[in-house]
């Protein structure tokens, strides 16, 4: 039988068993009543009006969105706006980066302004005196003796631009960088030097081979004072050690006793 064959009473039949319409209630729901209530939900949850002035149903209308858009906008643009203001430090400089690239050397203290998300700013304290200290063990000397060495370093940021871009970590360079120093510096000194009266001359030493490797990274630190704070023996044979030296300090005393007798 054909879909909808004539003088079936009306009663049509489709191919899915559906049967016939029975009266125009059964019909297709009506499109322009669907977007309709669509849209008045809609309306609803957004804030939309309902009636306009004529009377008439209201439609669909961009004027919230439009006007949430346009609030967002707003605030984030001043969000950004406000994010761009930093302070420099009367103790600090300011390397200003635009895409990786230096934009001012350095920027001076007091309040500025540099687009967020576009330039990069970091502050650099160029007045703050810092100090590292470092325990040196197992250090061999010259004469193939070893000693444990402790050293101060005193250092400040010299120079802010080479700071922030010449190496990835500044700190980590002066720490493998001084390391190094002691060690030649003890490797270049016999045992006795180091632990007695050589320790000016070691500290000296350490300071300018320091500040040659600093230099030659370019990382704008400036070593300002290294001190040698404690060098002795390893804790094993520290005990025979101590009982040379007192015996060494004995026979100086003895010395400038006698000299002081014939003096007389």
């Amino acid at each position: 039988m054909a879909w909808n064959e004539p003088g079936n009473n009306g009663n049509d039949n489709d191919p899915w068993g559906g049967g016939g319409r029975k009266g125009p209630e059964q019909g297709p729901p009506d499109i322009d009543e669907v977007i309709r209530s669509l849209t008045k939900k809609l309306n609803g949850v957004f804030g939309g009006g309902g009636a306009r002035s004529g009377g008439g149903s209201s439609g669909p209308s961009g004027g919230f969105s439009g006007g949430l858009l346009a609030g967002l906008v707003v605030v984030a643009a001043v969000i950004w706006a406000f994010g761009g203001f930093y302070i420099v430090d009367q103790a600090e400089r300011a390397v200003v980066l635009r895409f990786g690239k230096v934009l001012d050397t350095t920027v001076q203290p007091g309040l500025h302004w540099n687009p967020p998300m576009v330039d990069e700013v970091s502050l650099v304290n160029i007045s703050e005196l810092n100090a590292k200290t470092y325990d040196s063990n197992a250090m061999l000397t010259t004469d193939e003796n070893i000693i444990d060495i402790e050293v101060t370093v005193q250092y400040r940021i010299e120079d802010p631009v080479k700071y922030v871009l010449a190496v990835q970590d500044p700190e980590r360079s002066l720490d493998n960088a001084a390391e190094s120093a002691i060690r030649h510096v003890v490797g270049g000194n016999f045992m006795d030097q180091i632990l007695t009266t050589g320790r000016d001359r070691v500290a000296d030493d350490v300071q300018q081979r320091l500040q040659d490797y600093m230099n030659n990274y370019n990382t704008g630190i400036l070593v300002s004072q290294v001190n040698v704070v404690q060098a002795q023996p390893p804790q094993a044979v520290r005990p025979a050690f101590d009982d040379v030296i007192r015996a060494r300090e004995d026979e100086q005393r003895a010395q400038n006793q006698a000299q002081q007798y014939s003096n007389q």
